[in-house]
């Protein structure tokens, strides 16, 4: 069923990016994670723009509003630079802000640089919409999502993507399923589907 399928807007906020200067990095980073980490199907809707906050806000309201994105993603934009306006779009834009998200961002990434702290990325709903306003680099990118691994594989710090889809169960969204080996989506056994 259409309706079934979980669509994702990827936005990748760069000046240079978007200009042409550089190839942007994000939106191809984000394609290959979700290529393996879904098991569902799955529809993206991919954007590079520059920043600029009143068109990152009329981005993030059309692939909310008009294009119907369960989650929207980000990428770049969220430092204490004067050009790095994503948090201040995204906060325009939405109807409640999610902080833990952009929490567990921060203490994945402080794992690995100090500078971590430096970072203002922020969850938020818009309607029926996730947005996450996630780093700029592709390795940060997976490990927020994916959260950080013991060297044996073992699970150390849960990412982010693992609340991600009960939470798009709890907005009105559609059931979505992970392949466990990248990250395993959490849900309360309640809210378990049975697998046919």
């Amino acid at each position: 069923m259409k309706d079934e399928v979980f669509r994702i807007g990827l936005v990748s906020i760069s000046d240079r990016a978007s200009s042409g200067v550089y190839e942007d990095q994000g939106v191809p980073a984000l394609r290959e994670w979700f290529g393996a980490a879904l098991a569902s199907p799955w529809e993206m809707e991919p954007r590079l723009i520059p920043d600029e906050q009143p068109m990152i806000e009329r981005t993030l309201v059309e692939l909310c509003d008009v294009a119907g994105c369960n989650l929207v993603l980000t990428t770049g934009g969220t430092g204490p630079s004067p050009r790095d306006v994503t948090p201040e779009a995204t906060m325009a834009v939405a109807d409640r802000l999610m902080p833990g998200f952009g929490e567990q961002m921060r203490q994945i990434s402080l794992n690995f640089v100090p500078t971590a702290i430096l970072s203002r990325q922020l969850g938020a709903i818009r309607g029926c919409t996730l947005i996450l306003n996630l780093p700029g680099q592709p390795k940060s990118i997976r490990e927020t999502l994916e959260g950080l691994r013991e060297p044996d594989g073992t699970l150390k710090v849960p990412g982010i993507f693992a609340a991600v889809p009960y939470c798009i169960d709890l907005i009105g969204g559609p059931y979505v399923e992970t392949n466990d080996a990248v990250v395993k989506a959490f849900r309360p056994k309640s809210a378990i589907r049975n697998k046919a």
